[in-house]
């Protein structure tokens, strides 16, 4: 399992964000729908295996496989470019501005929730036999997390608020770092592994990740859950990005960049200095 030095990866990920930034429309979208989707496919996964043993745990050992499937296919999500794009603007990387990066956000957004919509058409037809029927146990179990995640965080006015805010941020700094997973090997099964464990954690721990929720809270509204879309909008989805990207920028994006780019630059630099002052006799 070959691991690659955090100055290599760093710059990987540097490198990662600007050509994110300078993709096309086209491969943005497409790349953003696929990963929505594939997301979309292992939290309903996730849940179904929840509901049929009875234990939580065992969904989220088992919920990775999506977001690994998607990274080791080259496809986006929001949550990644968050942390990724801005270091390009950071590191003055030629041409890349910050209208770049909000249109590669702005389209990735849009990608995510296309893909994630999609699979929630899909999974609650299954769910209720072509709407002719009530839910079926994931179903419902899938309406009820959508109540409790919207309307249940509102019960609790502004430390509801609070609540999801933290939560989304403690999400992404795992999904995030799951990002910088895919980028620590050179090997399959070394970036299954770097990956799989921080998403196990967000997802058992409950965290709130703004493209799983893209999936969770369609499908609840139409498997009869009892919130409304405004509900979703202000309860959830919007203070959970708002979330994710001050996790993964701050705490992953941030400290990585800081630590093994910046400051491995200065180090550089004064040894060359150092050489010039003291040449070697």
């Amino acid at each position: 399992m070959a691991y690659l030095a955090p100055a290599e990866f760093v710059t990987k990920m540097v490198d990662a964000g600007e050509s994110k930034i300078f993709m096309s429309t086209r491969d943005t979208v497409i790349r953003a729908y696929m990963a929505g989707a594939i997301l979309a496919l292992a939290a309903a996964f996730a849940v179904t295996v929840t509901v049929q043993t009875g234990q939580p745990l065992a969904g989220a050992i088992l919920f990775p496989v999506g977001f690994c499937m998607l990274y080791l296919m080259g496809f986006d999500l929001l949550t990644g470019v968050f942390m990724l794009t801005p270091l390009a603007l950071i590191d003055r990387r030629p041409g890349v501005t910050v209208n770049g990066i909000l249109r590669n956000w702005g389209l990735v957004f849009a990608g995510n929730f296309a893909g994630a919509f999609t699979v929630a058409v899909m999974m609650a037809i299954i769910f209720t036999f072509g709407f002719s029927q009530a839910p079926d146990a994931v179903g419902q179990k899938i309406g009820t997390i959508g109540e409790g995640r919207t309307v249940g965080y509102a019960a609790h006015g502004a430390a509801g608020m609070l609540t999801l805010f933290i939560r989304g941020v403690l999400c992404n700094w795992m999904v995030a770092s799951g990002v910088v997973g895919a980028m620590i090997s050179t090997s399959v099964s070394g970036k299954v592994i770097a990956m799989w464990m921080p998403i196990m954690l967000f997802f058992f721990m409950g965290f709130e990740h703004s493209i799983v929720n893209m999936f969770l809270f369609p499908s609840g509204l139409m498997l009869g859950g009892h919130f409304s879309v405004m509900d979703y909008l202000i309860w959830n989805e919007i203070p959970t990005v708002i979330g994710n990207l001050v996790g993964g920028l701050a705490f992953v994006g941030l400290t990585l960049y800081s630590t093994h780019v910046r400051t491995g630059a200065r180090r550089k630099a004064d040894l060359g200095l150092r050489a010039a002052a003291f040449p070697a006799e």
